[in-house]
């Protein structure tokens, strides 16, 4: 009977939102949050700084824009829950960054909703014949409308998003129907009234128009399907509003004349009015109020779940997770984004602090990227997204270097908005977050240096020392846990548990192997949630237990489930006193400066030896190759392919490739060493010294006449591979055998 232990955390109860959105839903939603004042209202704004260029600017944000939105694809399908871009963020590099980045996105969508609300008074005092200085009260009236339509459930808003979606799509279409075939040429002329520069700084002013995109990643938890029909949702919707955008802006900088658009905040009534007369101007105007409340409250739906998702992960008091008992909706968290939204309406600048808060959601943009990259460099066993964002890692570094020049576009004082919203996450945090027991992916597998810039040094080293936050039950019998030479912990992505066991058990010169059935889960999962069997293990633990019987090892299995793989393991070989960790490996050795993967962390912070196999199909091994440089240990590395011979009925052959031009003496000497050396071994074995220049090529071409090629770990690493990482290690890759790599501490 297969054994299962947990690793246990204190939470409280579960809480699910209710999965009700389908595709065309999410895509009306992600267009509503983009179909505001990013068409309604920005174009004229835009059109002053760069010109009939306009649409040029709206072309080439929308391009900036898709690394992010195929980066928020990629993790919304690995973690598919409320929250979005503050989960991905808090997951890949802590609670510290991710409630920064929490109330950061927070503040910017619901100011940009209420940008939108703002704006729609410049449409609604063409109806009502409104004086502008009590637009505020009724964008305000209308944000209350909002906040019960919010509250009353998920499904009424997406309905009412769907409705005023279509309408405001048809509209635009009818104004470029009709507004091509108008575009005056001179209106075009100059095409760029500012340059280069003003160019991109129209960019990065339009940039925030495309946020909406990737805004429906913040309700992943209330989408059905998520892994399939949230990434086709936010790729069809930036290719829908990329071609709205820049055909309506091109339609409207070729039919008003630049003096009249530059300062024109109401473009789209305009322009229905110069092609249509009266009427249809009144009707646009109609259009323009009702998508603009669709973009404000396309933003409350987002915005509130920031809060919510952070007080799930007890980032912010606990009242702000909680959900109506009827419409299962965040109730407090919309109400609080709400009441903020009207102070902001009422009193404040709304159109300048839109412009700085969009500076910060460029900065989310950028971490977005960075995001994928930790996740998938560091290779957390939970981390399995069903859609993959194309041309990594060139599709993220290319978001993360526009967003950098961007914000660089846009001035001296949106660093100041991003500075005072980091001092703002960092009082939360430190308030309210602190004791949070989560640490990041990159916290976990990060290299020092990234910790020394990234956390405290001094915190980070008492993280490496110390035992994990949380309590490590006794899952090891006392007797065996003592008795344990050799650990083996199996990830589910092994070629055959079997094979790696049984060299774990060929390596060990103790009593009994230890095999450990881990299974990773991310922090946002309770691990009762996977404590029930599980086939997989319990078809590991039948085939262990008959290869113990047929090769008579002494074998115990465990089937643990943790939030934390590098620092379970690490556990498990300190608890059991094991002379040998060895685990399964596909030849990638990162070792990069910011992060490595979890293979790497334990090499560097592990107690025991560790050894790295990577099989390559051998079943039966009769022949053994250990290719060493001389003097590296050669006598421990020795005593245990000595081991495995012994296991086997195995012979070796010690290895050494010098160069062409070594001397006769300084081979004589050589091989007597390497001679002497062997004369302990119990197994069958000789010498063969390979004269090359090139080490790899040689220990290939002569692993081909073996079944196990035996390495040890490169003594140090060049500057490229400590700044980029080792990648492949080229030994392993191109052994023509399965390989062993053996890490021997002093």
């Amino acid at each position: 009977m297969v054994k299962k232990t947990y690793f246990r955390e204190n939470f409280t109860d579960l809480k699910k939102l209710e999965r009700s959105l389908n595709l065309t839903t999410v895509i009306a939603i992600s267009i509503g949050g983009m179909l505001g004042s990013g068409i309604f209202v920005l174009p004229g704004l835009a059109a002053a700084k760069t010109g009939p260029s306009v649409w040029l600017a709206y072309l080439i944000a929308a391009v900036c824009i898709l690394p992010a939105a195929l980066s928020k694809s990629e993790l919304a399908t690995a973690m598919p829950e409320s929250g979005g871009t503050y989960v991905y963020i808090e997951r890949a590099f802590g609670p510290i960054f991710g409630t920064i980045a929490g109330i950061g996105l927070w503040l910017s969508l619901l100011l940009k909703s209420s940008f939108a609300l703002v704006g729609f008074g410049a449409y609604l005092a063409i109806l009502a014949n409104i004086p502008s200085e009590y637009t505020r009260y009724f964008a305000v009236f209308f944000l209350i409308i909002i906040l019960i339509l919010n509250i009353m459930g998920i499904k009424k808003v997406g309905k009412v998003q769907m409705v005023i979606v279509t309408i405001s799509l048809l509209s635009l279409i009818m104004i470029l129907f009709f507004g091509i075939p108008n575009v005056d040429p001179g209106n075009l002329d100059p095409f760029l009234t500012s340059g280069n520069i003003g160019l991109f700084s129209t960019v990065a002013f339009v940039y925030i128009s495309y946020a909406g995109v990737t805004k429906v990643a913040a309700i992943a938890g209330e989408i059905k399907n998520p892994s399939k029909n949230l990434p086709r949702a936010m790729i069809l919707s930036l290719i829908i509003m990329s071609a709205i955008y820049v055909f309506v802006t091109f339609t409207l900088a070729g039919n008003i004349p630049l003096d009249e658009l530059k300062t024109d905040i109401r473009p789209i009534y305009t322009i229905s009015l110069l092609l249509g007369g009266k009427y249809i101007g009144y009707l646009a105007a109609i259009v323009g109020v009702i998508t603009l409340i669709s973009m404000a409250n396309s933003g409350v739906l987002a915005a509130s779940r920031f809060p919510f998702a952070m007080a799930m992960d007890n980032l912010l008091p606990k009242i702000m997770n909680k959900i109506h008992a009827k419409y299962l909706t965040p109730v407090v968290t919309i109400i609080l984004t709400c009441v903020t939204m009207a102070f902001v309406i009422l009193f404040l600048d709304v159109e300048k602090i839109a412009k700085l808060a969009s500076a910060f959601m460029v900065m989310m943009f950028i971490s977005v990227n960075g995001c994928v990259i930790v996740l998938r460099e560091t290779s957390a066993q939970w981390y399995q997204p069903t859609y993959r964002s194309p041309l990594y890692p060139f599709m993220q570094i290319f978001g993360i270097l526009n967003g950098i020049i961007l914000l660089v576009f846009l001035g001296f004082v949106p660093f100041l908005s991003i500075l005072a919203i980091v001092i703002l996450g960092l009082v939360i945090y430190y308030n309210y977050g602190k004791k949070t027991a989560r640490t990041g992916v990159l916290r976990k597998y990060g290299h020092r240096p990234a910790l020394f810039l990234l956390y405290n040094k001094k915190n980070s080293e008492k993280r490496i020392n110390r035992r994990p936050l949380y309590e490590i039950p006794s899952f090891l019998d006392g007797k065996i846990a003592s008795e344990a030479g050799v650990v083996i912990p199996l990830l589910g992505n092994e070629n055959s548990p079997e094979m790696l066991t049984e060299i774990g058990a060929a390596i060990n010169k103790g009593d009994r192997t230890q095999a450990v059935n881990i299974t990773e889960v991310p922090n946002q999962t309770f691990l009762d949630a996977v404590m029930d069997d599980n086939p997989r293990s319990n078809s590991l633990s039948r085939r262990l237990s008959g290869l113990a019987r047929a090769r008579n090892i002494n074998l115990d299995f465990e089937a643990v489930v943790t939030h934390n793989i590098s620092n379970t393991i690490y556990e498990l070989s300190d608890q059991t006193h094991c002379d040998w960790l060895v685990m399964g490996w596909d030849g990638r050795a990162h070792n990069g400066i910011f992060v490595r993967n979890p293979i790497g962390w334990l090499v560097t912070h592990i107690n025991s030896d560790f050894a790295l196999f990577k099989d390559n199909g051998v079943r039966h091994i009769s022949r053994v190759l250990l290719a060493l440089r001389p003097g590296r240990k050669d006598k421990k590395f020795v005593a245990v392919v000595d081991r495995i011979c012994q296991f086997y009925r195995a012979s070796f052959t010690l290895l050494h490739v010098v160069p062409e031009v070594i001397s006769d003496d300084e081979l004589r000497a050589m091989k007597e060493m390497a001679e002497d050396i062997l004369t302990k071994a119990d197994s069958k074995c000789n010498v063969q010294i390979y004269k090359s220049n090139d080490s790899i090529e040689a220990v290939s071409k002569i692993s081909a006449n073996y079944d196990l090629l035996v390495l040890g770990t490169p003594v140090k690493d060049n500057w490229r591979n400590v700044l980029f990482g080792t990648g492949r290690d080229k030994f392993a890759y191109n052994s023509a055998c399965s390989v062993l790599r053996l890490t021997i501490k002093d």
